[in-house]
């Protein structure tokens, strides 16, 4: 604007020298009465044509200025993308309300997970014997006091036999005693003869209690002790064994027709229902983490889960200069398997309430993070400052307002449209 001004004041100057010089030629031709007069006329114009010449050269500039203000204007309007209902479902592009929602602050870890050891069981045969029997496969389920397998033992038939004939014997002596009491008390028989009988079958209780308490000390379970009397006989050297608790054979032992002794471990059963969760924390981050912190769990199903912080142990692995850091998670499902490697992340602060949107609604548009706001007809674009951001969420802390409807996933689309209308536009 300063350029043309210049120019036209230029101009204006080249025009009044070539006048000057015509009226100095025309002036000095006349006498002195017409040169008075000549000179007031040429004044009275020159002052007439300088008021409307000003005047133009304002209009002109006025003009210059509105023209570029104009222009201004249009550059900065930003265009709308057109978009209709039907078009907006053909992208795939969603729509949200702008949130109010805290930033989460998490370090990502290594994790491995183990059996809880105070839930996991190593089941002994107990007896000599030969395994005859083994009824669940490597990672069945099983229910407490199911047969998981069964001895052939001759220990067992022994124990058992001892057993029965104890039983028969303090069942006679027991008829016995209660006759001999009945005949003292209505004084048919001497005391000798009652105190006897009563010493036999005392001694016969014991042989029983006896026999009852070693089966017990071979795991023979109290149920299968009462029903002896009716076991077949070929059952006799059978030796049941019988899951403590339940949970997930995590592994088995033995062979069927393997030699046994009573402390050879037939299978090792683990309740899954909650599990230790290893985590490697680099020693930078150990300060950060206290017990009871929330840590997330993502197995390779996809499958998330919660758990807690419960050990922290300070003292680092040589090898890798990690602190470990134990978690503990229910699993209902038996769905995490020890030894499983997986990445787990603590959450070990979060900021205080502000507007958020999703990452995925934000586009980097002329170099400046941008979101699509939602108005009628289509998107327009808007730019925002932002602040913290986590794995799905960023701050915003200028741009938007809380409950504006923004495009929040597949915003790619509305990206390409817009520079689209742009390119059309410079054109």
């Amino acid at each position: 604007m300063i350029k043309q001004t210049l120019l036209i004041k230029n101009y204006i100057l080249d025009k009044l020298k070539i006048s000057f010089f015509f009226i100095k030629a025309l002036f000095s031709s006349l006498s002195s009465g017409p040169q008075f007069f000549l000179l007031i006329v040429f004044c009275l114009i020159l002052g007439a044509s300088t008021t409307i010449f000003v005047g133009k050269v304002q209009d002109v500039v006025a003009l210059i200025a509105a023209n570029k203000h104009k222009i201004k204007m249009s550059l900065e309007k930003e265009p709308i993308v057109l978009l209709s209902e039907i078009q907006i479902k053909d992208e795939a592009i969603e729509i949200g309300a702008v949130s109010s929602g805290n930033i989460t602050r998490k370090i990502r870890v290594s994790a491995t997970v183990e059996a809880d050891s105070s839930k996991l069981v190593r089941v002994a045969a107990k007896v000599h014997g030969v395994v005859a029997q083994l009824r669940k496969r490597l990672g069945a389920l099983v229910e407490q006091r199911e047969v998981i397998a069964v001895i052939d033992s001759r220990e067992i038939a022994d124990a058992k036999s001892e057993y029965l004939a104890a039983k028969v014997s303090f069942d006679l002596q027991a008829n016995l005693f209660d006759r001999e009491r009945g005949l003292f008390e209505k004084k048919i028989t001497a005391e000798t003869l009652y105190l006897k009988a009563k010493a036999v079958f005392t001694e016969a209780k014991l042989r029983l209690d006896l026999a009852r308490q070693k089966l017990s000390s071979l795991d023979v379970q109290e149920d299968e002790i009462a029903g002896l009397d009716k076991q077949p006989l070929a059952r006799l050297r059978e030796k049941e064994i019988v899951a403590p608790i339940s949970g997930k054979v995590l592994d088995r032992l033995v062979n069927i027709g393997q030699p046994v002794t009573n402390d050879t471990q037939l299978y090792v059963i683990a309740d899954l229902s909650e599990v230790e969760v290893y985590l490697s924390v680099p020693m930078e981050d150990l300060s950060r983490l206290e017990k009871g912190q929330s840590v997330e769990l993502v197995s390779p199903d996809g499958v998330k889960y919660q758990g807690k912080i419960e050990i922290i142990n300070s003292v680092l692995t040589p090898e890798t200069r990690m602190g470990k850091v134990i978690a503990y998670f229910k699993t209902p499902a038996y769905s995490l398997s020890p030894g499983t490697l997986l990445t787990a992340e603590i959450e070990t602060a979060r900021s205080a309430k502000s507007l958020i949107v999703p990452l995925a609604a934000v586009q980097i548009i002329n170099n400046q993070p941008s979101v699509f706001v939602q108005v009628e007809g289509g998107f327009a674009l808007r730019s925002v400052d932002l602040g913290e951001k986590d794995a799905g969420f960023v701050e915003v802390k200028r741009g938007l307002a809380l409950g504006e409807r923004i495009a929040t996933l597949n915003t790619a689309a509305l990206k390409h449209a817009y520079q689209g209308e742009r390119l059309q536009g410079a054109e």
